[in-house]
């Protein structure tokens, strides 16, 4: 509807952006290097963000410009499982057929790993997302599982993703044995009300707009009431588009924004 009234080629806040055309803010491009950081380094990262930060995008990004020869990436964002679900998860993303016993599925990870590393040069790039939702038991076995040569090399790469409080979780002591392995963590930040503006206008012109559908108030107003988190801005302007469709004004000001904000309850 709002795409041939705006003469847009395709829907600018859609899930399924191509990370190559992403929004380069300050909090994507500092998470970005401290993954390019523990890529170089390997071992372990934690990265952490409020809901609709950005953080599974970020990821994405990552995992997408690693070379696939070169890295082999297991993405597992299931947390609220046992122990042994973890662990068959694993064993399944490495490519192996999961046995049933506990120590049998240590061994296999294990080796698997090792084979990948030693063997076909490959590293494996596990990221465990939704992490906030892991039982202790579960971040326990981490650090055991992924303890190489006696924890003196790290032939992986693993990224712990989660809301905040996982930093919480992470500095009590039966986790510290954990805590203690990170070489990398970083929270992503909201943008700031710039990089709000510089955000829309940037998917809008992507997705073909020739001029500015949104004007100068209408952006601040979208950048207070989603305090910068990126899907909060997207849902926003999105329903902002359908509204000034409905509306029929080409450009959307802080009234649309204001009829948005209403039919979002926000």
């Amino acid at each position: 509807m709002y795409k041939a009234f705006y003469s847009l080629s395709r829907e600018p806040f859609a899930k399924g952006l191509k990370t190559a055309d992403s929004f380069v803010s300050a909090a994507f491009a500092e998470a970005r290097a401290r993954l390019d950081y523990l890529k170089k380094v390997k071992g372990m990262g934690l990265l952490v963000g409020e809901p609709g930060a950005g953080k599974t995008f970020t990821l994405r990004a990552f995992a997408e410009s690693l070379n696939p020869s070169l890295y082999k990436v297991i993405y597992f964002p299931l947390s609220t499982g046992t122990v042994m679900d973890f662990f068959r998860g694993l064993v399944t993303g490495l490519g192996e057929e999961p046995k049933f016993r506990k120590v049998d599925l240590f061994h296999q990870i294990q080796k698997a790993v090792l084979t990948f590393y030693q063997e076909r040069k490959i590293t494996p790039v596990f990221i465990l997302d939704e992490m906030q939702l892991a039982k202790d038991l579960f971040l326990h076995d981490l650090s055991i599982i992924f303890n190489f040569g006696m924890d003196s090399e790290n032939p992986f790469i693993l990224v712990i993703s989660g809301l905040p409080y996982m930093q919480d979780k992470l500095s009590l002591n039966h986790n510290r044995p954990l805590s203690q392995r990170l070489v990398m963590r970083y929270k992503i930040e909201p943008l700031n009300k710039d990089e709000v503006a510089g955000y829309i206008r940037h998917y809008m012109s992507l997705a073909g707009a020739k001029h500015d559908v949104f004007s100068d108030v209408a952006l601040g107003a979208i950048a207070s009431h989603s305090r910068g988190w990126p899907r909060l801005v997207n849902n926003l302007a999105t329903h902002c588009l359908l509204c000034g469709y409905q509306a029929k004004k080409e450009l959307i000001d802080e009234e649309v924004v204001r009829l948005a904000i209403q039919e979002m309850g926000l």
